[in-house]
């Protein structure tokens, strides 16, 4: 009987990467080497239905069983993916959650699982992490909850919750630790290609190149920044949630990156608007609404200073080399 045994519920249009590297740490620990044999951790894909699981990319995937006692594992796994197919999740999912948790079995939100577990009733008075490029669907979605997005994963008593992408592995390394031992959980991620495990408090990435620090404080204020994009944070507000004051924010800015909150902020912005203007037809009026400008002169002017060139024109020069993705 395997010492560590993990039941995973998949959404439709689930995020395959993050259940892929939960799995895959979860298989090279249980075995020597990569045999895959489920020797010290076993797992299973749980259905109410058992027809197959299409994930965001298309790949599909074939239950093993039925949903049955939720006791029979040490912990159920929600791997959510595309945030419109949380509302259409079916109700005998939300019963065997239910269940899971009056039994007292840890639940896991992988990715938009937190969302998932949120609207199950199941988050109520509990810390959830949610990828910050999910933070504001999040907000629009759901009250009673704040969600944590400048952490990779968040663990809270018998909730456990991380961002998706590799932070899944990280977490999943988590809970091997917990019950196999350090050796099994370093070996896992060894094997992936992944130097070493990350803990929860480690920010979330997906900053400009640019912007890379290993300063905790600035990386959290950078964050914060990207998750308020289309409307900026003031440099007040912004020490204030970070509980610092306005001269230790802008040395440990001028230390780590060699310039201002400001300047760092504006550079964030400018980015995603070069993002926009590579990948879909918004018009520059739109994208400067998106990206937290006054208006698309001022956006017209910050770029020209910045790239030497204007919307249009970086668009046009874009058209050439990136793929068509309209919005």
């Amino acid at each position: 009987m395997p010492k560590l045994n993990i039941g995973f519920i998949l959404t439709r249009r689930f995020t395959l990467c993050a259940f892929a590297n939960f799995v895959d740490v979860l298989r090279l620990s249980a075995d020597e080497g990569d045999r895959s044999r489920p020797i010290l951790c076993g797992w299973r894909v749980l259905s109410a239905t058992m027809e197959p699981i299409a994930s965001s990319c298309g790949i599909a995937v074939q239950p093993d069983e039925r949903l049955g006692d939720p006791k029979r594992f040490d912990y159920i796994v929600v791997v959510g993916g595309l945030v419109d197919e949380i509302e259409g999740l079916n109700p005998d999912y939300v019963r065997f959650l239910k269940q899971a948790a009056a039994a007292g079995v840890p639940l896991v939100g992988v990715c938009t699982g937190a969302f998932v577990l949120h609207r199950a009733g199941l988050m109520a008075g509990y810390r959830a992490c949610v990828s910050w490029f999910h933070h504001e669907d999040f907000l629009e979605r759901f009250e009673g909850l704040k969600p944590v997005s400048d952490q990779i994963f968040v663990v809270d008593r018998d909730r456990l919750t991380c961002s998706g992408g590799v932070s899944s592995a990280h977490l999943a390394a988590f809970i091997v630790e917990r019950h196999l031992g350090r050796a099994r959980a370093s070996k896992s991620l060894h094997i992936m290609i992944i130097d070493e495990a990350m803990t929860a408090e480690r920010p979330q990435p997906g900053m400009p190149m640019a912007l890379a620090t290993d300063d905790p404080l600035v990386r959290k204020a950078l964050l914060l920044m990207q998750q308020t994009i289309d409307a900026p944070t003031s440099i007040e507000k912004l020490h204030v949630s970070l509980d610092v004051g306005r001269r230790t924010l802008e040395r440990h800015f001028k230390d780590a990156l060699g310039m201002s909150p400001r300047n760092a902020d504006r550079l964030i912005r400018l980015e995603q608007a070069k993002h926009l203007l590579r990948t879909t037809r918004r018009s520059v009026n739109q994208i400067a609404a998106d990206t937290g400008f006054c208006d698309a002169p001022h956006l017209i002017r910050s770029f020209r200073t910045s790239q030497g060139v204007t919307p249009d024109g970086f668009r046009k020069a874009s058209a050439h080399t990136e793929p068509d993705r309209s919005l």
